[in-house]
């Protein structure tokens, strides 16, 4: 891929975090997730290139998807997957909570997981914990080898989990080890990538998320030099169904950080409220400011964007009834 589709991705997640923004605490996690998803595909068919979603939106959220094998793009350019989340954190935005933002991925194709939407249950660490981690042993055990990685006792470590009730056990047992905890409401893509990042204090993501999610993690952390390992998880035999449909043979197979995105991956977000790693975007009279972060697993450069946007240039408004209208060029 040319790395100049780098800076373009950055392009599409800014304009869904501006559409998205829009509707922080406004109480809609549709709306807010319709016009991201709305404002992302106009911007994604402005790429001259002949991209295929093969990471979209799960059909929880009950909104208009850009959809697993929706070709975008001019047409024009190079063959891509494309894995992506307009809005991450959907309800973290309308409730105007920390940690939403807009998140896409881009590899050759053949690259990315199929996944299916259902829940994956992953372990995701920082470089220097890369190949310590086995989702095969307990969340306990982990966090052993997590400290010893670190040189540092497991009372000194945090370990981020979903506030999910289905999450009570391991929330438990991660509190019997002395760890300390961070819960989040949403974003397991964000919690992911702070393992990477020493400032969060973040050590570890343990528990079960989206799967599509688990995939968008793991084309971060391939370019940050982290380690995830991710297993499907299954609600009934439909999901196994259509799993099966997708490509995946092996039900019970156990997904290295590779086997979840390979091949040269570019990843690019933009933060839509501020959170761990991005700040949120800032308004202001005539315009506004985006804080964007941009990333390649082939050189492992990582670059921080901060962008203005002035809309007497850059045509950029919403609706009443939520419609977004932007000129990219």
């Amino acid at each position: 891929m040319d790395k100049n589709l780098a800076m373009e991705m950055a392009r599409v997640t800014e304009a869904a975090a501006l559409a998205a923004s829009r509707q922080m605490g406004r109480g809609s996690s549709t709306n807010a997730d319709q016009v991201a998803v709305d404002a992302m595909r106009t911007a994604l068919n402005s790429m001259e290139i002949k991209g295929r979603v093969v990471i979209g939106e799960g059909e929880r959220d009950e909104a208009p998807m850009l959809y697993i094998g929706e070709e975008v793009g001019t047409g024009d350019g190079p063959a891509i997957d494309i894995a992506l989340d307009p809005l991450e954190g959907t309800n973290v935005c309308a409730t105007g909570k920390e940690n939403s933002i807009a998140v896409i991925a881009m590899a050759d194709q053949g690259n990315f997981l199929h996944a299916p939407d259902t829940y994956m249950w992953k372990i995701a660490v920082g470089p220097q914990c890369k190949g310590v981690i086995d989702i095969k042993r307990s969340a306990t055990q982990n966090l052993v080898a997590v400290a010893e990685a670190y040189k540092c006792e497991v009372n000194d470590l945090t370990a981020c989990i979903l506030n999910r009730p289905r999450h009570e056990k391991l929330i438990e047992e991660v509190r019997a080890s002395g760890a300390r905890i961070r819960l989040i409401d949403d974003g397991d893509v964000s919690a992911a990538i702070a393992t990477c990042e020493p400032e969060s204090g973040i050590d570890i993501l343990l528990g079960s998320g989206g799967a599509p999610e688990g995939v968008l993690a793991a084309a971060a952390l391939r370019c940050l030099g982290g380690d995830m390992q991710g297993k499907l998880m299954w609600r009934n035999a439909e999901e196994q169904e259509r799993a099966k449909n997708m490509g995946i043979e092996d039900l019970d197979r156990i997904y290295s950080l590779t086997d979840l995105a390979s091949g040269n991956v570019m990843f690019a977000a933009t933060g839509v409220t501020t959170g761990t790693f991005l700040k949120g975007v800032r308004f202001y009279g005539g315009g506004a400011s985006t804080h964007s972060v941009v990333m390649r697993s082939e050189t492992g450069t990582v670059r921080y964007i901060e962008a203005t946007h002035d809309f007497k240039r850059k045509s950029f408004y919403t609706t009443p009834e939520g419609k977004i209208y932007l000129n990219l060029k």
